[in-house]
């Protein structure tokens, strides 16, 4: 398990490339105007159209894990809540709610 990102809203990809580049991070892909992916090096901050959005206009902590339905089943067993699975262009993911109500995301990379 490693936290894989950070997932930010994002209005005008564009607009707010420029603004966290200036901060010093750097691009490490975008995909075409829905979501791209920046760094300080250790740190992934993913900004997010509303179709990549796993939780529509929350900043939120994505984790990646090895096998996303184990780690689910033991999530819940620790008393959060898990969406189904959604598989999209990069990963399999569920937005889980922890027992205090908090969104996260956990997804497994599909095989490449």
């Amino acid at each position: 398990m490693r936290i894989g990102h950070v997932i930010v809203p994002a209005g005008d990809l564009d607009a707010q490339l420029a603004f966290y580049t200036t901060l010093g991070l750097t691009v490490r892909f975008r995909d075409g105007d829905r979501y791209a992916a920046l760094t300080d090096g250790t740190v992934t901050l993913g900004l997010a159209d509303a179709t990549q959005q796993p939780v529509t206009g929350r900043t939120l902590l994505s984790v990646q894990v090895d096998d996303l339905d184990a780690c689910l089943a033991g999530l819940v067993a620790a008393g959060a809540t898990a969406g189904a699975p959604q598989t999209g262009p990069h990963e399999r993911r569920a937005v889980v709610v922890d027992p205090c109500g908090n969104p996260l995301v956990v997804y497994e990379r599909n095989p490449a």
